[in-house]
């Protein structure tokens, strides 16, 4: 109701001021209303966060909520059988924050997925003549956590919780779908030491983006330690037993540098270089040690930014450096082709530039894919991006990804070789 009579006092607002003034301009009138409701729409907003905490400043803890709909088309190649999805669906996260008593926290999460239109093969819900859409009509318990910040510098935190850790590379939410994934773990982190932040972290379940359980168990060692302002190493120690499916048993080790340095004449550049060494790890039934290789490279100027560099997960056409566990969505294109890499690895050359106009984002991204030594093609993938922010609570996006497979043995041996086309559109609230 408030919503209702804000957005009635903007339009009051504007006819009484159009009236005052007749020799007011049509656009000078649209500008008024425009006014009015950015002053109504912050003022709903102020509403909303004040309401969502109980008393004062959050004094009885807060109410967290996350609300997106999202559709999303999926086409693969003329000749493919297998049918166009089409997935229209709603997700919500609810949640409840307690303020912290004696240093300690509790924090509860709901998270559904509704599918108002289920012509998509969701791998839960048995439709597999469509092109799969990973986004499941389920509800979870999806975060519940206990916090406790009486050690100096230190945060010690158990239960199902969700975990970025880095760029997310091999640990992270994967908040691309709908439903993300969050692990049953034990989190240590120390930030004692100036510029230094060391992580001990146990994982004994995932709680995967399709809402099933996986039985691992993953110590986790990582560190970050900044140098002044514009360089972070990394460096990451990951020994994955997968109780369930052995191949994804590894152990991983690695190290990244990265950093934006700012030159004069308002360029700034950016790095990320990495590298890392992946083994069979328990009950993985292979042999083998795997490299992965990173450099990116980037410019920023009068608010242009281009990158351009490539990543590199080797493979010896048995086995293959895999990340499991990581935002995957977020590498080697949106098109998703290479959530598993191939047996004979994956080289990924790449570019993007992106640019900002009134507030509107615009990104573009071009992939050159073969395998990891160069030899067989698999194919080319070209990415846009348009997205919008409404102030920090609302974003409206439209995403593109083409992939255009190469005509090679080597794309059929990696089982890459449909073209494919995604189309998403999507609008998110979030408090």
């Amino acid at each position: 109701m408030h919503i209702y009579f804000s957005f009635k006092s903007a339009i009051f607002n504007f006819f009484h001021l159009t009236n005052e003034n007749r020799h007011c301009t049509s656009s000078a009138g649209v500008i008024a209303l425009l006014m009015s409701l950015s002053v109504q729409a912050a003022n709903v907003n102020e509403t909303i966060e004040d309401g969502l905490q109980f008393g004062e400043q959050g004094k009885y803890g807060q109410v967290k909520f996350d609300l997106r709909y999202r559709y999303e088309n999926v086409n693969t190649s003329d000749n493919s059988p297998v049918k166009t999805a089409h997935a229209n669906t709603l997700r919500l996260r609810a949640g409840y924050l307690t303020p912290e008593f004696h240093n300690v926290q509790i924090y509860a999460e709901y998270e559904g997925n509704l599918a108002m239109q289920e012509d998509y093969n969701s791998l839960r819900n048995g439709l597999t003549p469509y092109e799969v859409v990973a986004d499941p009509q389920e509800q979870e318990l999806n975060q519940f956590w206990l916090s406790y910040k009486g050690l100096s510098g230190t945060l010690i935190k158990g239960g199902r919780q969700r975990i970025e850790l880095d760029n997310e590379r091999f640990i992270g939410n994967d908040d691309w779908r709908q439903m993300e994934q969050t692990f049953n773990s034990v989190l240590i982190s120390n930030q004692s030491v100036e510029n230094l932040t060391l992580n001990f972290i146990y994982i004994g379940q995932i709680h995967s983006v399709i809402s099933t359980r996986h039985l691992v168990s993953m110590p986790v060692f990582n560190f970050s330690y900044k140098f002044g302002r514009f360089s972070t190493l990394t460096g990451y120690g990951y020994w994955l037993a997968d109780h369930e499916d052995a191949i994804n048993s590894t152990q991983t080790y690695g190290v990244r540098l990265h950093g934006e340095p700012k030159l004069k004449h308002d360029i700034q550049l950016s790095y990320d270089v990495g590298y890392s060494n992946q083994a069979d790890y328990k009950n993985n039934p292979g042999n083998y040690a795997l490299d992965r290789y990173l450099i990116i490279l980037g410019a920023q100027y009068v608010g242009i930014t281009l990158k351009s560099g490539m990543e590199q997960l080797n493979g010896n056409d048995i086995y293959a450096f895999q990340t499991p566990l990581g935002t995957k969505h977020d590498f080697q294109g949106w098109a998703d082709k290479f959530l598993v890499t191939p047996g004979a690895g994956v080289r990924d050359i790449q570019a993007s530039i992106d640019k900002s106009f009134y507030g509107v984002k615009f990104m573009f991204a071009y992939h050159y894919f073969t395998d990891s030594k160069g030899n067989g093609e698999y194919g080319n993938e070209y990415d846009f991006l348009v997205t919008k922010h409404f102030g920090k609570h609302y974003q409206l996006l439209a995403k593109y990804a083409y992939y255009d497979a190469d005509n090679s043995q080597a794309a059929i041996n990696a089982g890459v070789e449909k073209d494919t086309q995604k189309i998403w559109v999507q609008g998110s609230v979030n408090f």
